[in-house]
């Protein structure tokens, strides 16, 4: 990841390339109004991964308690810039982040990527008939 780098600066983040990629490509954000992913952003850690030209490649936001609980969500690396382990990488950085540590639950959702996040020590719910939701239509 030499020519690569990772930063929670939201300063620095590409607002524009991340809706896109949400909205048009991805299984779980379609459709995403911009002012929906502006909101979920400013509203949680963030964390840009760049090029050495500083454009973004990939992206993740972690929503919080900071006490107890994390949800890791919206999680890609852009397509052309894949099967370069960035993904391993942007994991590694979420995990280690000091506002993540001793937290009593991580979690996250994923259709593909089991495989990736168990090696972050994340499972499979043990007991998914506790966990319950409300889906509304997308924002």
């Amino acid at each position: 990841m030499s020519n690569y780098k990772i930063s929670t600066d939201k300063d620095k983040l590409d607002l524009i390339a991340i809706h896109d990629f949400l909205t048009n490509r991805s299984y779980w954000a379609i459709g995403r109004s911009f002012e929906t992913v502006k909101r979920s952003i400013e509203n949680s850690i963030c964390f840009g991964v760049y090029d050495s030209s500083d454009k973004l490649v990939g992206f993740a936001r972690v929503l919080t308690d900071y006490a107890v609980f994390a949800y890791i969500m919206d999680v890609f690396i852009l397509e052309d810039y894949r099967k370069q382990g960035l993904g391993k990488q942007l994991i590694s950085a979420i995990m280690q982040h000091s506002d993540l540590q001793c937290l009593r639950r991580i979690m996250l959702a994923t259709n593909d990527a089991h495989e990736l996040y168990e090696k972050y020590g994340f499972k499979r719910t043990v007991s998914p008939e506790k966990i319950m939701e409300i889906v509304n239509k997308p924002q």
